[in-house]
């Protein structure tokens, strides 16, 4: 399938690959505004805030998103709901069901992790699990059916239950400069200038020439 060139990357497009209906950006589709995504993330499905799991309102937290996401089919993002009191006898949710005498305990007092921060240009595979409060970095690769319980450092490929790092996807020197230049903050004029440059597989060109533009 080969990208139509004669029409403008527009980031508010639900259906960004012609003739296809199984791939959505995801910025246009969220109501919820406890999830915030960047622009040209998509997701290989048609429903993404229903992968978004006990995502409760009394609990508050984020799920973040960068720009440029690739997210495969079956992700699933498990929020802070899913978390129940583990310092206390018994772990069951007595005060969310009706009739228990029990009113909510403080956050303090249940396992509260925070926000679940997805950095940009990250690359999710099939039906990967991320657990709450997870900080994934840019250009993160995550292995299919994966379990991410823990924060994956930028430019690294993990996999696995739990996922662990397999390997970085570059050098020290040339992810440092990656982080420093950020192309997916740029103008869609300028990153079409650079497509030739993000998608070259000869390294130490790209190396140049991003140190020239900066």
């Amino acid at each position: 399938m080969k990208a139509d060139n004669t029409v403008i990357p527009n980031p508010n497009q639900l259906f960004p690959v012609h003739n296809c209906k199984t791939l959505t950006h995801i910025k246009p589709t969220i109501k919820n505004p406890n999830i915030i995504v960047g622009e040209f993330s998509y997701f290989g499905d048609l429903d993404f805030e229903k992968h978004v799991t006990h995502h409760y309102d009394f609990i508050g937290d984020k799920l973040i998103i960068g720009k440029f996401c690739q997210i495969a089919a079956g992700v699933e993002f498990m929020m802070n709901g899913a978390n129940h009191q583990m310092n206390a006898i018994s772990t069951f949710p007595f005060y969310i069901m009706q009739g228990w005498n029990m009113n909510p305990p403080p956050m303090s007092e249940l396992p509260i992790k925070g926000d679940t921060v997805v950095g940009n240009d990250v690359w999710i595979g099939q039906n990967v699990t991320i657990l709450p409060g997870v900080h994934i970095s840019d250009g993160a690769i995550i292995g299919a059916n994966s379990v991410v319980g823990s924060d994956v450092e930028p430019y690294t490929i993990i996999a696995g239950n739990p996922a662990k790092a397999i390997r970085k996807r570059f050098d020290d020197e040339l992810i440092a400069l990656l982080l420093k230049f950020k192309w997916w903050d740029r103008s869609i004029e300028e990153i079409q200038e650079l497509v030739p440059i993000l998608t070259c597989s000869d390294l130490d060109k790209v190396r140049k020439t991003l140190q020239d533009r900066l």
